[in-house]
């Protein structure tokens, strides 16, 4: 096994278990082809852990094991099968039989996602190691998950270009069977239709599922906007919970058809329930002119900065989307809004929402936060695993 060397000094995230070695950390290139183990050896020669390695993406080692003991061939399946297990509550839980398996980083399986819908298993492979090591890993999904009916892989995945990956459109299926073109999958009283094959991400939110849990009954018995609805998981769960019209916007005409078909299994087929082709700043604006007012208006864009160069214009989109939906609320109205950009930090974020609160002339209180689910997990090490974060506010005038 090649070794990957640190320079001096440049040991100390290591040693705190992050998982990220950048080429500039490195005293030298290391020999080892794309995906290889790699042996990570501060400068003073002692082992540090093992990774993968990636020699044309700037994150040129990710770790995957810390300490002496070197990986063996079981290592990867015996990773997939702690992942799996960590996850055992939801599967004790009748309430959804949707679940998150693998979370990359935080799994210790860096680049590796595997998400669960009704026994098929969708997985992303963002990393030269991940790759390498698809047909192992499904493998082990196969095995460790309950009731799997198969596994397969999607790579339109732009940051897999990163790693010197494909990213064309596709969908391989690497164990087991092939799924149905829709996937129906149950969240509580709630029940979706998954497009496993070119819905966002793996075909679903399932990040998600907390918040709508919480934003749900906050739209009982009121007029409900729900914006960026993607196939319509926030809007549908405000109306089986009471809401009496629910608007639905999104720019995607396929994901509003989908959205549809979803609001079929909810048996909430109504003339309460509108459906919106359009652009949700240009959107907003025409209600705000016309004078639209609402009971709860829900912000779940998708991500607006991939990295840090990009996070100021990230900052005034989001700023502009929150001023113009908090000018649409009634009194006591609420406004739940969501950002999904690991760039954007916490603090940045709140930040972001009081400047448009007091640009808006609207008093708030914060009645809730939201992360991602228990499905997606953030190692102390890693802090760049919390990627997703919501806040629910309520307007005091």
């Amino acid at each position: 096994m090649e070794k990957a060397v640190l320079k001096p000094k440049r040991d100390y995230s290591v040693r705190r278990r992050h998982p990220w070695i950048f080429s500039g950390a490195l005293a030298e290139n290391s020999a080892a082809g794309s995906g290889d183990w790699v042996e990570v050896v501060s400068s003073g020669g002692e082992t540090l852990g093992f990774g993968w390695h990636s020699p044309q993406s700037q994150i040129r080692v990710r770790m995957v094991t810390f300490g002496s003991s070197a990986p063996d061939e079981k290592t990867v399946e015996g990773l997939v099968a702690a992942a799996v297990g960590r996850r055992a509550e939801f599967f004790a839980d009748a309430g959804t039989n949707a679940v998150r398996l693998v979370n990359a980083e935080s799994d210790s399986l860096p680049g590796v996602v595997a998400d669960y819908y009704a026994g098929w298993v969708v997985c992303q492979f963002t990393s030269a190691g991940a790759e390498m090591r698809k047909g192992e890993i499904a493998s082990a999904l196969m095995t460790f998950a309950p009731f799997c009916l198969g596994v397969s892989a999607r790579n339109d995945v732009d940051v897999r270009a990163k790693e010197g990956l494909a990213t064309e459109p596709g969908f391989e299926v690497l164990a087991g069977g092939e799924p149905p073109e829709l996937v129906e999958i149950a969240e509580g009283a709630a029940r979706f239709y998954v497009d496993v094959r070119k819905g966002h991400k793996t075909g679903f939110y399932l990040d998600q599922r907390d918040a709508r849990a919480v934003v749900g009954p906050l739209g009982n018995n009121g007029d409900v906007l729900n914006c960026f609805s993607y196939t319509g998981g926030f809007g549908h769960c405000c109306r089986i919970c009471g809401a009496n019209n629910v608007t639905q916007v999104d720019v995607s005409r396929s994901a509003l058809e989908l959205a549809k078909k979803n609001e079929g299994l909810a048996h909430i087929c109504d003339s309460n329930v509108e459906y919106v082709e359009a652009d949700v700043f240009a959107y907003l604006r025409k209600c705000r002119d016309e004078g639209k007012k609402f009971d709860l208006v829900i912000l779940d864009p998708p991500k607006f900065a991939e990295s840090k160069s990009q996070i100021m214009k990230a900052y005034r989109g989001y700023k502009d989307i929150n001023l113009l939906a908090m000018k649409l609320l009634k009194p006591n109205g609420a406004l739940a809004t969501f950002s999904c950009s690991g760039a954007m930090t916490v603090e940045m974020f709140d930040k972001m929402v009081q400047e448009a609160a007091l640009d808006a002339g609207r008093e708030f209180q914060i009645i809730a936060r939201t992360r991602q689910g228990s499905d997606h997990p953030v190692t102390l090490g890693f802090p760049e695993g919390l990627y997703l974060k919501g806040i629910i506010l309520r307007s005091m005038t």
